[in-house]
């Protein structure tokens, strides 16, 4: 089964930039559509960005121009490069498929807190 790691959250200041690492198992990673999402208290988890195995992306609307999503097929790795982030960007950030596998390949997050 597919697992996956999360990395690079952090505390910024508003307007500053993160960048986030998502690391996954298995062999089948090139063939896989993943997705970033994220969670923050009190609200259902979305979907902020996603990379098709050709490499086609596409964002939610509220980080679209700010958030960039790319992948490294042979290091098994999705990164979220976060710019302009703003106090409503805080939330935990998780990677996963696009859509989600099981219950039990989510990771732990990244943190990601943006102070005003």
């Amino acid at each position: 089964q597919v697992k996956f790691v999360e990395s690079g959250g952090g505390l910024v200041q508003a307007g500053g930039s993160l960048r986030l690492s998502c690391e996954a198992s298995g062999r089948t990673f090139r063939f896989t559509d993943i997705g970033w999402y994220r969670q923050a208290p009190g609200k259902q988890r979305e979907l902020v960005a996603g990379i098709s195995r050709a490499g086609v992306t596409r964002y939610g609307d509220s980080v679209n121009g700010r958030f960039t999503i790319s992948r490294v097929n042979v290091k098994n790795t999705v990164y979220l490069q976060m710019n302009s982030l703003q106090p409503e960007d805080t939330a935990v950030y998780l990677c996963n498929g696009d859509p989600p596998f099981g219950f039990a390949s989510w990771g732990q997050g990244t943190q990601v807190t943006v102070s005003s």
